[in-house]
C-alpha cells in the first residue's frame, strides 16, 4: 500500500495520538457526566475524540491514491518549538516580557527551514508591542515587562 501524501500521514498520526490521548486521559482521571449535566471529563474527552476521528480521516486520505513512500519525520521543527516553550517559560520573570519573547521568537525560527534575520526581528516587534498591550494593558495581567535590574 502506498501513501499519496507524506504530510497528511504524518499529521492523522499525530491528531489520532493527541486525540487518545487526551480522550484516554479524561477518561480516566475525571468524572464523565451526562449532556445534561456535565462532568469535568466531558469536553477533554469530546474533544479528544473529535481530534481522534479528523485525524483518522486525514490518515486514511493519505492512502487513497499511490503515491510515494513516507518520508522522514523531522525532528528539529519540534524539538525547537518545544525549547521554545521552555525557554520562554523559565525565563518570563526573570527577563520578562521583553526578554522571554525575544526567546521564544528566535529560538522557535530556527526550527525552520530558513532563517531570515530580519523577517524574524520584524515577527518579535509586533508580538512585544502586541502581548504588551493585550495581556499587561488590556488584560492587566502581571507579567514584568522589563528584566527585574532594569524595572
Amino acid at each position: 500500500m502506498k501513501i499519496k501524501g507524506q504530510k497528511d500521514f504524518w499529521a492523522g498520526l499525530m491528531f489520532m495520538a493527541f486525540g487518545l490521548f487526551f480522550l484516554i486521559w479524561a477518561l480516566l482521571n475525571y468524572q464523565m457526566g451526562s449532556a445534561v449535566r456535565m462532568g469535568p471529563a466531558y469536553f477533554p474527552s469530546v474533544l479528544g475524540g473529535l481530534l481522534a476521528v479528523i485525524g483518522l480521516f486525514v490518515l486514511i486520505d493519505s492512502f487513497v491514491e499511490t503515491g510515494s513512500k513516507v518520508a522522514r519525520f523531522h525532528f528539529r521543527p519540534l524539538v525547537m518549538i518545544l525549547l521554545a516553550c521552555l525557554a520562554f517559560a523559565y525565563t518570563l520573570k526573570p527577563l520578562g516580557l521583553v526578554g522571554a519573547t525575544a526567546l521564544v521568537v528566535f529560538i522557535s525560527a530556527l526550527g525552520g527551514h530558513e532563517f531570515k534575520f530580519r523577517e524574524v526581528a520584524t515577527l518579535y516587534v509586533v508580538l512585544v508591542i502586541f502581548s504588551v498591550l493585550v495581556f499587561v494593558k488590556g488584560l492587566t495581567l502581571p507579567f514584568p515587562i522589563w528584566p527585574a535590574f532594569m524595572e
